[in-house]
């Protein structure tokens, strides 16, 4: 297997690509960094090894130590990210990955890198896509994960989707590569540790894990096309706004265009149920849906205009650098916010009522957007220029939200190798 051929679906990348490899120090994500780091080097690039040390077990902390000590042996470069926080109880397993994908994409931003690598194998592809089944996932969720996924400033790349986990471990092995068995991998209370005890296949190449993939990939195509529909009627009848509100033209519109735009504007991760969604996307009124409101465009020109609803925004919050508030904006890593600042709405600001950007904004899109304040003081909306550009430069915010609207067409994962 030549990992160049996994990765040349995947780009494009520049000439001299910089990667960051997330590394649990298990067999398939230290392979992944070596591989990684050869193909980077190859042309003129470099990877480094980003390594999250949940602190869940005694001996997580020195299991992290371990894994970039044997990286730096190999020469790549390596940061451990340490998590604070975590506690056992309800949904540890969803709260420690939405910790550990916020601290892996946080540590590539910082470095200025696009690409970040997972080491999600054959394996694991099999069981997402059961475990979806079995929680009665809709068509778009057996396409299990898809081997590009498009956030809102890095690429969540799986070159090894394809791969079955037994040819990790004998590739380590002929490099003379230890690697860290995570006994958490094995803990019956875990579904996926359990279907994995299920199929009796640890190697990953028998033709249950191979069908699945390939029924994956095919039903990821089929997604791909459906976002690509999408994205072109997005384009069509929709103008997005650094506001973050947008312009709908007359008439209806696709369910799935609707819940795109819904979802994007209301800084959600899911859309709101697809009844819901139908019945107003066949014929869009004055509604609130998923903590969006739809008003008529009035002076913006014809059609809808779709801004966030003030009630559902989320509360004033620290304005650290790289904070994101409401879902929705991001204030930028290099941001110099006075200290003891916050993050929140504007509201109803009366230094505001008088300036020519405020006054040429509807109120319902004026009145969600960040402001930052500090002991309740206002002092900058970067959005409206208030008070001044110098201020305002140096508390930048940027509309990002988690999901944008329409990103690249989903990429499905390749046929499972042998």
């Amino acid at each position: 297997m030549l990992f160049a051929a996994l990765m040349a679906p995947l780009g494009p990348f520049e000439p001299a690509p910089l990667l960051a490899v997330a590394v649990s120090g298990g067999a398939d994500s230290l392979a992944l960094a070596l591989l990684a780091d050869g193909w980077a080097r190859a042309r003129g690039g470099a990877a480094v090894g980003l390594i999250v040390d949940h602190r869940l077990r005694p001996e997580s902390g020195e299991e992290a130590a371990v894994t970039a000590q044997r990286l730096a042996a190999r020469g790549i470069p390596a940061e451990i990210l340490t998590l604070h926080g975590l506690q056992p109880g309800p949904a540890l397993a969803e709260r420690a990955r939405e910790a550990r994908y916020a601290a892996l994409t946080a540590g590539a931003r910082r470095r200025g890198i696009v690409h970040l690598l997972l080491g999600h194998h054959a394996g694991d592809q099999a069981e997402t896509v059961a475990m979806r089944r079995l929680s009665g996932s809709g068509a778009d969720g057996l396409a299990g994960m898809a081997a590009v996924a498009e956030t809102g400033d890095v690429r969540l790349l799986r070159p090894l989707l394809g791969v079955p986990p037994g040819w990790m471990r004998r590739w380590l092995r002929e490099h003379e590569m230890e690697w860290v068995e995570d006994p958490s991998n094995r803990n019956p209370k875990a579904l996926r540790s359990r279907l994995r005890a299920l199929s009796a296949d640890a190697a990953g190449d028998g033709v249950l894990i191979r069908a699945a993939g390939e029924a994956a990939a095919a039903r990821g195509e089929a997604r791909a096309r459906r976002e690509a529909a999408v994205a072109a009627e997005l384009a069509e009848r929709v103008a997005f706004h650094a506001e973050a509100y947008a312009l709908l033209a007359p008439g209806p519109l696709s369910p799935a265009a609707l819940a795109a735009l819904l979802r994007t504007l209301g800084g959600a991760a899911h859309a709101p149920s697809p009844a819901q969604v139908a019945a107003l996307a066949a014929n869009p009124r004055p509604a609130t849906l998923g903590g969006v409101r739809l008003l008529p465009a009035g002076r913006l020109g014809c059609g809808f205009l779709l801004c966030r609803e003030e009630a559902a925004m989320a509360p004033p919050r620290a304005a650290s650098p790289g904070a994101v508030w409401d879902g929705r904006f991001r204030l930028r890593t290099a941001a110099c916010p006075p200290e003891g600042a916050e993050i929140g709405a504007v509201g109803v600001a009366a230094e505001l009522r008088k300036l020519p950007m405020a006054r040429a904004l509807p109120a319902a899109v004026r009145r969600t957007l960040p402001a930052i304040r500090r002991e309740g003081r206002l002092c900058a909306v970067p959005h409206l220029g208030w008070p001044d550009a110098a201020t305002c430069a140096a508390v930048p915010l940027d509309f990002a939200p988690s999901r944008p609207a329409a990103a690249a067409p989903f990429r499905p994962a390749g046929p499972v190798l042998a």
